[in-house]
């Protein structure tokens, strides 16, 4: 497929996929394991050899993603987790990685376990401001740069460009977290990014029905490609057929989902800003975001469906807010067709940094002002 296509494009189009054996504008599912071979042992159907290697849906997916991503080359896992945690522990033991100190809690906290042990040696910093990155890294030492944009789930925003100039100045990869973004909204490679990482679980699937990961890369000639996708291949952590078809089924309306979610939570954050119950609200495509220049250079179409609110009265306020709720649903994750919400501090537990009082919200594909009424029959007077 051209990638000269627009991002709308390739989504409905399935990044070009279709069934050549029956010309069907779907693509079928294939959930064989394995692939013959002729008399003279060669395979029959292209590099179809093994489901543990890679296989047609699996591979259907990746290329539509590397082309909405504008990388070289995708792999798709098993999870988010097997996803980002490949990239590093391909790393030699004690290699020295700087990542922000917030972010995913799952990824930082399994980050601050390796550095405990000696596993790895990670340097932490305030993902606010680039002056911190640059004391963070070691220059000729450092492996990869890790940031997550925006962070969640407090969605500051993260200079993608100024964190990649900082990484290859000391001679390190960049590779950003995009989950949150989805590559609706913003590309990091076309930023400068070496490695992009989604969830694939959230706004790429976007129907709450699959658990996968992906990551997308500049170059696949880089070498630490080869060893991700070695590391995968070894580790058996390969989406299945039938995950990997869902996946691309969702990828086909994801333009729509993400635009739709973006103008919403735009217009639901304005009015939670607003509300004398709510103390703070997070969301990038606010002027009063400390980050929203940024945003604005880097968020392309809009800034996302996600956001943060604090709610007056600590704890015991967020908790009553999501115990009146009635359409919106309590629920972990993000990015799908329903409206989500989660307090965080009750889901990472003593060690999370988490204000007490804050909500992450995850605008889905409902009408706006239904949300709306929900929330704010649930906020108190």
């Amino acid at each position: 497929m051209s990638n000269r296509l627009k991002p709308e494009t390739i989504c409905a189009q399935g990044g070009g996929a279709q069934e050549d054996g029956t010309a069907g504008v779907v693509p079928a599912l294939q959930p064989s394991t394995t692939y013959l071979r002729g008399p003279d042992n060669a395979l029959k159907v292209g590099d179809n050899f093994y489901a543990r290697y890679s296989g047609p849906n699996m591979r259907a997916a990746e290329n539509a993603i590397a082309h909405l991503e504008g990388a070289d080359d995708a792999l798709l896992f098993a999870s988010g987790m097997a996803a980002a945690l490949t990239i590093f522990r391909r790393l030699p033991p004690g290699a020295h990685v700087v990542s922000t100190s917030r972010g995913y809690f799952s990824i930082i906290a399994w980050l601050r376990e390796q550095d405990a042990r000696g596993a790895l040696k990670v340097s932490f910093f305030d993902p606010r401001t680039a002056e911190d990155l640059r004391t963070a890294v070691r220059p000729g030492e450092t492996k990869i740069v890790w940031i997550e944009t925006p962070v969640n789930p407090v969605y500051e925003v993260v200079d993608i460009a100024a964190a990649a100039k900082v990484a290859h100045d000391a001679g390190a990869l960049l590779a950003v977290d995009s989950t949150g973004a989805s590559p609706m909204l913003t590309r990091p490679i076309e930023h400068g990014a070496d490695i992009v990482f989604h969830s694939a679980t959230k706004y790429l699937n976007g129907h709450s029905d699959v658990l996968a990961g992906v990551l997308a890369i500049r170059d696949k000639a880089l070498p630490i490609w080869g060893d991700i996708a070695e590391e995968r291949k070894v580790g058996g952590a390969v989406l299945g057929a039938f995950e990997a078809w869902l996946l691309l089924r969702g990828m086909r309306t994801m333009h729509l989902r993400v635009a739709h979610a973006s103008r919403c939570a735009l217009e639901i954050a304005r009015k939670l800003e607003a509300h004398p119950a709510v103390a703070r609200v997070t969301y990038p495509g606010l002027e009063s975001h400390a980050q929203h220049e940024v945003a604005k250079r880097q968020m392309v179409g809009g800034f996302g469906g996600m956001m943060s609110f604090e709610v007056k009265g600590g704890a015991a306020g967020a908790l009553g807010v999501i115990a009146r709720l009635q359409l919106v649903k309590v629920a972990t994750s993000l990015g799908g067709v329903e409206t989500l919400i989660e307090h965080r501090r009750s889901i990472e537990g003593p060690a999370s940094d988490v204000p007490e009082g804050l909500l992450r919200l995850s605008i889905g594909c409902e009408h706006a002002d239904d949300i709306w009424r929900d929330l704010e029959q649930a906020l108190p007077r």
